[in-house]
C-alpha cells in the first residue's frame, strides 16, 4: 500500500447543527459544526467533510456562514457539499474558505457541470459523491440515487463512476444507503468496483463501526476513509485508529 490513507470525519449538517442517521434517516443531533471541526482538527484528522445534507432537497444553498466560521476553526482541508448546483455557488463555497467542493445531485442532473467545475476550479477541487444502494438488476448490482438517496435514477453506479472519472474529477466519494450508519462495515464490494474502474481516489463512506473495517476499506481500495458517527459519539478515536493501521502496515499521516 503506497498510497497516503487518510481519515476524514463527516459533518453531516441540517438546520446548522450536526446531526447523524441511519440508512439516510433516523436523524439524531451531534453537535455544533464549529466545535466538531475545530476538535476533529486537534484529534488528528486529515481533512473534514462538511455536508449540507438537506440543501439539495430544500432547493437552497449551502450555508456559507457555516463554511467560514469552519474554515476559522480548523487546520485541516475541508471538503463541503450540499445545494452547490452551479459554478458561482461553489466559487463562493471556496471563497467562504473550503478547500474543496462536492456535487452529487446537481453532477448527475448536469453532467457538464463536473467539466465546467473542474476547468475553472482545478481538479483537485473538485469532488463527485455518489449515494448508491443495491440492485440486483444493474450490471454492477448497484444503482445511483440522488436528492440525498430518495430518489432512484436507473443508471449503473459502476458507469456512472467511470463518466465522472473521465471528466478529470480526482476524488469519487460513493456512499451506500446499505452502510450508511449501520456500523456494520462498509459496502466492500462496491468500492472495490469502482476504484477497478477509475483513476480517482476513492473514498470509503457508510457503514464504518470498528477498527477492522476501515482496514478491510484500504484492502477493496479506498485511499481516504470517511466515517461520522463513530467519531462523533465518542466509539473510536482517531488517534488509536491511525495506530491501528500503522500497525497493519498501511501508510497513515
Amino acid at each position: 500500500m503506497d498510497s497516503l490513507i487518510r481519515i476524514m470525519p463527516c459533518l453531516d449538517m441540517q438546520n446548522g447543527r450536526v446531526v447523524k442517521g441511519v440508512h439516510f434517516v433516523d436523524i439524531k443531533d451531534a453537535g455544533d459544526p464549529v466545535a466538531c471541526a475545530a476538535e476533529y482538527s486537534k484529534a488528528g484528522a486529515d481533512e473534514l467533510a462538511l455536508l449540507d445534507i438537506t440543501a439539495t432537497v430544500e432547493g437552497r444553498a449551502t450555508m456559507l456562514d457555516v463554511v467560514r466560521q469552519v474554515a476559522a476553526a480548523t487546520t485541516v482541508p475541508f471538503t463541503v457539499g450540499g445545494g452547490i448546483s452551479d459554478l458561482i455557488t461553489a466559487e463562493a463555497v471556496l471563497r467562504a474558505g473550503a478547500d474543496r467542493v462536492s456535487i452529487s445531485s446537481a453532477a448527475y442532473r448536469k453532467p457538464d457541470l463536473i467539466g465546467e467545475l473542474v476547468k475553472n476550479l482545478g481538479p483537485d477541487r473538485v469532488t463527485v459523491a455518489i449515494d448508491v444502494d443495491r440492485n440486483e438488476n444493474m450490471p454492477s448490482g448497484y444503482e445511483v440515487y440522488i436528492d440525498g438517496g430518495r430518489t432512484a435514477t436507473g443508471t449503473d453506479a459502476v458507469e456512472w463512476a467511470k463518466k465522472i472519472d473521465h471528466a478529470g474529477v480526482k476524488v469519487i466519494l460513493p456512499t451506500s444507503k446499505t452502510g450508511d450508519g449501520s456500523r456494520a462495515g462498509y459496502d466492500l464490494p462496491v468500492i472495490k468496483a469502482i476504484k477497478n474502474a477509475v483513476s480517482a481516489e476513492v473514498v470509503a463512506s457508510g457503514g464504518a463501526g470498528k477498527l477492522e473495517h476501515f482496514y478491510e476499506a484500504v484492502q477493496a481500495g479506498a485511499t481516504i476513509l470517511l466515517a461520522a458517527s463513530i467519531f462523533h459519539f465518542g466509539i473510536i478515536n482517531i488517534f488509536d485508529l491511525k495506530q491501528y493501521l500503522a500497525g497493519r502496515g498501511i501508510n497513515v499521516k
